[in-house]
């Protein structure tokens, strides 16, 4: 019968920690990313007919990104991101380009999937709103950005938390291009001392009280705004 051992967790914390680090970083950096863009894309989707190009190619990006597996898009920019930054920003050797080719994949993987909660939360608000800003001497962007996008925020707050939680799971991905994130540093401290079944249920387990914490949070915020 295996006998667990999880006394290689505690003298390990510190390493632990700064994969977790890593890990928040790399979602963080996404969600703030991918809700910004997510937004322009929302935006450029409900342009007037005018510029109704602007909302082709908008569409075309967020149906891309939507079809394809976010395992297959680390990997694509794993391979592209750094040729590309290193010819046009000249970095240095030291700069740990896996990170950063990680936090480009999922920004813009991410946005697209932001860009469909923003645009229904934008057409969710009623459109008198943005008549009543128009008669009042508002131009469409102060319209967008005083009237229409506080309202749409206000009431997608909870989906936007729970595309947040899902992006924090998906980071664990990040260890098929080998960025030291939480998981691998788990992964790694299991190899090292024969404990790697341990580990990795003590790092889905870490995983499993942080999304069920953000979770219940986006319950709370879903009876809140409800109210």
């Amino acid at each position: 019968m295996y006998e667990f051992d999880w006394s290689t967790i505690i003298p390990n914390l510190p390493y632990l920690l700064e994969g977790m680090w890593v890990t928040l970083k790399i979602a963080g950096s996404a969600i703030l990313v991918g809700i910004a863009w997510g937004t322009a894309l929302a935006i450029f989707r409900l342009a007037p007919p005018k510029f109704r190009w602007i909302s082709y190619i908008a569409a075309a990006y967020v149906n891309t990104f939507r079809s394809v597996p976010l395992f297959m898009v680390l990997l694509w920019f794993y391979l592209i991101v750094p040729q590309l930054l290193q010819k046009f920003l000249n970095l240095s050797p030291e700069t740990d380009i896996r990170f950063i080719s990680a936090v480009v994949a999922f920004s813009l993987f991410e946005a697209a999937y932001y860009s469909e909660i923003i645009r229904a939360g934008l057409q969710s608000v009623a459109r008198g709103q943005n008549s009543a800003a128009m008669a009042l001497g508002m131009t469409p962007w102060q319209s967008m950005r005083l009237v229409i996008l506080p309202q749409a925020f206000r009431a997608m707050t909870p989906l936007l938390l729970t595309q947040a939680v899902i992006l924090f799971q998906d980071t664990s991905l990040v260890y098929i291009i080998g960025v030291a994130d939480f998981f691998r540093s788990a992964s790694n401290i299991g190899k090292t001392s024969g404990t790697e079944v341990e580990m990795v249920l003590f790092a889905g387990f870490v995983y499993f009280v942080i999304c069920l914490s953000a979770s219940l949070l986006v319950t709370y915020m879903k009876k809140r705004t409800t109210v």
